[in-house]
């Protein structure tokens, strides 16, 4: 019997991504976790595409991921894979393609050259290996968040030191989604994506369907977290550190008991400039528009419980 193929959840920074990881990160008698792969090559690797440590060569190659190429990262899910359980794989969709709307080919290290219409660095056979699913959270939520990262205290944990609008990540989230879609390795009528804000407020039916698309049994223990769930959790998540730390604090996934506050343009432009200071609200405010037609059309295809 074929292995079942390895489920992806595509998504983009701080859509909750990390508390939904822990869910399936506790289900270690079928499943294996693996964290934000790709970001290994992304960032620091001899064919990395980001710029946010393109001229900082020094601190690219003191990683442990310097000589990390795209099928070194494929390589590395394959061997897991054999081990017997099945992969799931959480990773942000703009890993897999140059910032900033440039042509993607595919990454030297496997076989370089271009495939037409395809926006990753993944050649099309690669990506029909994976089960798909996404998960999203609206911009004024996800980019303020990603915003406080970038900026001490925060940034003197994560290595993350200034903010950079080409890393909120929905973009590539539609143009990974429309050729996936394009190639029927996704099924237009069948997308199976998430809203982080649905997920908070009703954590057991979403995740309840959420399981009932990837093929696996849902257990309410999924949702309770014990002190070896998360030992595992700060292991896994020791990689990108300062990035995770509520999502480690918390024992379990419960729904939240408040609703989330209703906010206008002026009460979050005052908020981010009170927080973050004028400049930074005109940064965030421009961001979170730009992006808001992306979540959009993302949201269509959320499951609805």
């Amino acid at each position: 019997m074929a292995p079942r193929p390895p489920i992806f959840v595509a998504t983009h920074p701080r859509a909750c991504s990390t508390a939904f990881e822990r869910v399936f990160m506790a289900r270690r008698d079928i499943l294996e976790c693996v964290h934000e792969p790709f970001g290994d090559a992304f960032y620091f690797g001899p064919e990395f595409l980001s710029d946010r440590f393109r001229d900082n060569h020094d601190y690219r190659k003191s990683t442990q991921y310097c000589n990390t190429t795209y099928k070194d990262v494929l390589d590395s899910l394959e061997k897991a894979q054999k081990e017997g359980k099945r992969l799931f794989i959480k990773d942000m969709a703009y890993y897999l393609m140059p910032p900033d709307n440039k042509p993607a080919q595919i990454a030297p290290s496997l076989g370089g050259g271009q495939e037409p219409g395809n926006p990753t660095v993944l050649p099309v056979d690669v990506l029909r290996r994976f089960h798909f699913t996404f998960l999203i959270r609206h911009p004024k939520r996800a980019i303020p968040s990603y915003y406080r990262c970038t900026i001490p205290p925060l940034s003197e944990v994560t290595g993350f030191d200034h903010f950079m609008p080409n890393e909120a990540g929905y973009a590539e989230l539609v143009r990974l989604l429309d050729f996936l879609v394009e190639q029927g390795i996704v099924d237009k009528e069948n997308i199976t994506a998430i809203d982080a804000d649905d997920l908070l407020d009703k954590p057991e039916p979403v995740i309840r369907e959420y399981c009932k698309r990837i093929g696996i049994d849902f257990r309410p223990e999924m949702l309770e977290w014990t002190e070896e769930d998360r030992e595992y959790a700060q292991e896994m998540f020791a990689k990108w550190n300062g990035f995770h730390d509520d999502a480690l604090k918390t024992t379990c996934f419960r729904a939240r008991s408040h609703a989330q506050k209703t906010s206008t343009v002026e009460s979050e432009n005052r908020e981010w400039a009170e927080k973050y200071g004028p400049e930074a609200q005109k940064v965030i405010r421009k961001t979170v528009d730009e992006n808001i037609p992306h979540y959009e059309y993302l949201k269509q295809f959320c499951i609805t419980v």
